[in-house]
């Protein structure tokens, strides 16, 4: 009698499982953007806007772009921004103001 009750709960498990499964979606892995990438520069590139109207400025990326960056934000000098050069900055940037 308990394996008639087993055989019946477990298909129902089972098509339980799948069907959640099925609803979750992984991350998109075209849509993650990897901290101090030339992705995240480009997309900062266009909030920020670092070059001026004839294209030049600090190489992306670079301690002086990075310096442009909090410039433009408002945020030189914040004691919570993580050190220039650094992944963490890139991840901070990221996070509050590209929408990483």
């Amino acid at each position: 009698m308990i394996f008639k009750d087993i055989s019946v709960k477990l298909p129902i498990f089972v098509l339980f499982i799948l069907t959640l499964s099925a609803c979750s979606t992984p991350p998109d892995s075209a849509t993650a953007v990897q901290a101090c990438s030339s992705q995240l520069f480009s997309l900062v590139e266009e909030k920020v806007q670092v070059a001026d109207r004839q294209g030049h400025g600090p190489d992306p990326g670079s301690s002086e772009w990075q310096s442009v960056v909090e410039f433009k934000l408002g945020i030189r000098g914040n004691s919570d921004i993580p050190p220039r050069d650094t992944e963490q900055w890139c991840a901070y940037i990221n996070r509050h103001y590209i929408g990483g």
